[in-house]
């Protein structure tokens, strides 16, 4: 086992799927080209390999059958990953920002996530949709925001936010074997952070969440980015004499309700951080799980930590402002210790 990005251990997830099984194959944008189609079969200019370099490489070993380059048409590509899925391929497909979903939700949420259950078992998508979320890289309010919120109240969409290199390649692992679509979520300030990575293959089951600290006083529900400013100020708090637990789902459809409930039982007290939205966010469906199935195991009020109700800033100044902080984190475990 060695040290490896969050970056390597996708690649390496894909990349393992693609040489043990032929119906694997990538779709996305710049996954062969961003060249000015200047690569050929001769001269094997590699590709970009996505936005941020995640897939390079996978197009010289494995070919323009395999590795299918798209123009910027994102509801084609989405269309295009549900119909291979339908004939029995395993596409993994790169949206590049979550934040296009827009214009190309009906393929994924009125189509391939249902196509299970309205053809009665008899066809399956097994296909999953990779993507950037998360504010942070100065990239503005168009390609900043962290919609996995959206994608969780569908019913036949299973989705994935991974908080580390470990459980990245796990979990990816995990989606593209998986028979119904799996959204999975990367951010983008997740891909240069680094721990130790199995070099073979393994998987993560979904559903099953992961303490990454364990504490007596609070516990602190996280996802994806949010789960290293909760470590860091769970770390902070110790000085304060306050136990921290941290919980980070992993993935939030299936949710592990138990683990989370079991968590907060134990202390009491919750603080949630959540970087999806300030209104009908994944913190506001934790919040009613814990009210609804935990409340008298409550000491304090739960506290919800998002950012504001606006748009992702594109000044750096003012995004930092915008995130949810350690600062933020630690002033809201004070106050509930005073309850």
């Amino acid at each position: 086992m060695s040290e490896k990005s969050y970056r390597s251990a996708i690649k390496e997830a894909i990349e393992f799927e693609m040489r043990h099984d032929p119906t694997v194959v990538v779709i996305g944008e710049d996954v062969r080209g961003g060249h000015g189609a200047k690569n050929t079969e001769e001269n094997k200019l590699e590709g970009f390999g996505g936005v941020l370099g995640v897939t390079k490489g996978l197009w010289t070993e494995f070919g323009s059958e395999r590795v299918i380059d798209t123009p910027i048409t994102e509801s084609a590509i989405i269309g295009m990953t549900a119909g291979a899925a339908a004939t029995g391929l395993r596409p993994v497909t790169d949206l590049m920002f979550m934040d296009f979903y827009g214009v190309c939700f009906d393929m994924l949420y009125n189509q391939a996530a249902k196509f299970r259950y309205m053809f009665g078992g008899k066809a399956k998508a097994s296909m999953v949709v990779r993507g950037m979320i998360g504010a942070g890289f100065s990239a503005a309010a168009q390609h900043s925001q962290s919609p996995y919120h959206v994608f969780a109240s569908v019913p036949g969409l299973k989705v994935v936010v991974p908080s580390n290199a470990y459980d990245a390649k796990g979990l990816l692992t995990q989606s593209i074997r998986d028979d119904d679509p799996v959204v999975f979520c990367e951010h983008k300030l997740l891909y240069d952070t680094q721990c130790e990575v199995p070099d073979d293959a393994y998987t993560i089951p979904f559903g099953v969440a992961n303490y990454t600290r364990e504490g007596t006083d609070i516990t602190i529900i996280a996802l994806g980015f949010m789960v290293h400013r909760a470590n860091e100020a769970a770390d902070n708090l110790v000085a304060d004499g306050i136990s921290v637990e941290v919980v980070d789902p992993r993935t939030i459809s299936p949710l592990d309700e138990e683990g989370i409930l079991e968590s907060v039982a134990s202390t009491g007290r919750v603080i949630i951080v959540d970087e999806s939205a300030a209104r009908c966010g994944f913190g506001h469906d934790i919040a009613a799980l814990i009210v609804q199935k935990a409340f008298y195991s409550l000491k304090a009020p739960i506290e919800l930590i998002t950012p504001p109700h606006t748009p992702v800033p594109f000044s750096n100044v003012l995004e930092q402002a915008w995130l949810p902080s350690v600062d933020r984190i630690e002033q809201a475990a004070r106050k509930l210790m005073e309850v």
